[in-house]
């Protein structure tokens, strides 16, 4: 039985309006070993994020209604209890400077659409072993 530490380090948010797309996360996040917790826009992210931080990871897309991915990201970096979260952020947009601007957000790593479920699961696993946070440095 996992505790309640273990239980939020094996939690991942995942929010994306494309019910294909979120499919194909949550799947990858499932066979990785981990709990998608799953949000159909950023609305419903942002409503879960101001509640629960005890999150592994969160995944976004760029372009959502209601709140973009951004947007979530702003928000978790102006909060202490989620700064720590490292955010995948994904997108179909190709843009240099949105790539960049999710990097200023506070994302961690970026991900263009279309993927392979082995990049994506490639990638996943690059996030979740990344020692590197919000304004930190790794150790060396």
């Amino acid at each position: 039985m996992f505790s309640k530490v273990g239980k939020a380090s094996r939690r991942i948010l995942v929010a994306d309006d494309d019910p294909v797309v979120r499919h194909l996360l949550t799947s990858i996040v499932e066979k990785e070993g981990y709990i998608p917790v799953v949000a159909e826009d950023g609305r419903e992210a942002f409503r879960i994020l101001q509640s629960d931080a005890d999150f592994r990871a969160g995944i976004f897309d760029m372009m959502m209604p209601h709140l973009e991915g951004l947007d979530i990201i702003r928000y978790m970096r102006t909060e202490k209890r989620l700064q720590r979260i490292p955010v995948m952020m994904i997108s179909a947009e190709r843009d240099l400077k949105l790539m960049a601007n999710s990097f200023v957000a506070g994302a961690t790593i970026f991900l263009t659409k279309p993927f392979k479920s082995d990049q994506f699961q490639t990638t996943l696993r690059i996030l979740l072993t990344n020692k590197i946070t919000s304004g930190k440095t790794p150790p060396h």
